[in-house]
């Protein structure tokens, strides 16, 4: 075999028979008409069929009454400080907060204030 001759691979017979207008993409089918929404509801429920999707529900009224007040606020404060506490410890804390209408951030700052003063370092 000579390097400008191609090996026969053996389907050389098949690309002669080859017809490009056979793998012409078929029309789509016309659409099947279909129920309207409510009688598929309605057959699938006779059927025993239950729907999967979601129910809207209707939104409850907020009740605030006995929920601990929102302290979200933009402050420029961007780091976390982590603490475990006792349960009594935090409550105090957050009632506190509560009382003087700061966040939590703005209530560690005022607790820090305070701890300065009292047990101030003399050189």
């Amino acid at each position: 075999m000579s390097m400008k001759e191609r090996a026969d691979l053996g389907f050389a017979d098949a690309l002669d028979d080859f017809n490009p207008a056979e793998w012409a993409p078929k029309p789509a089918p016309k659409p099947v008409s279909r129920l309207e929404k409510t009688g598929t509801r309605k057959a699938a429920a006779a059927a025993g069929f239950r729907s999967r999707e979601p129910r809207p529900e209707p939104e409850p009224e907020p009740d605030r009454a006995g929920e601990a007040p929102v302290r979200r606020r933009r402050t420029g404060r961007n780091t976390q400080f982590n603490v475990k506490a006792r349960a009594e410890t935090i409550e105090a804390f957050c009632a506190i907060a509560d009382q003087q209408g700061w966040g939590l951030g703005e209530t560690l700052e005022q607790a820090v204030v305070l701890l300065e003063r009292e047990y101030k370092q003399t050189p």
